[in-house]
């Protein structure tokens, strides 16, 4: 069985990042036929995830997005790909508050 394991860091606080964890649990509802469920927390959050050959858990808290899953035997062929599709999902997400306090600021 294959595991991902993916840490991005982030200044947005705890409020903030629950906005972009929604998001993502979103997409990875639609774009991948996942069963995301969010149990929000006092100082972190929690997103399940499963589908057919995946099974996994995003953290979120303040200042960190951790992501850990284990992939079946057929889809950890594709590991590489599956990841370089995650980070790539998950920072353009993060990348989008900071997208908009920058433009805030020249204004």
């Amino acid at each position: 069985m294959a595991e991902l394991n993916i840490v991005r860091e982030h200044t947005l606080g705890l409020a903030k990042a629950r906005k972009v964890a929604f998001k993502w649990a979103e997409q990875a509802e639609q774009k991948f036929a996942m069963e995301c469920a969010y149990l929000e927390g006092q100082h972190a959050d929690e997103v399940d995830f499963a589908r057919s050959g995946v099974k996994g858990r995003l953290l979120v808290t303040k200042d960190r997005f951790e992501l850990r899953a284990h992939l079946g035997f057929l889809l950890g062929a594709f590991k590489g790909s599956i990841e370089a599709e995650i980070v790539k999902n998950l920072d353009a997400l993060l990348a989008e508050p900071a997208k908009k306090r920058a433009s805030h600021k020249v204004q």
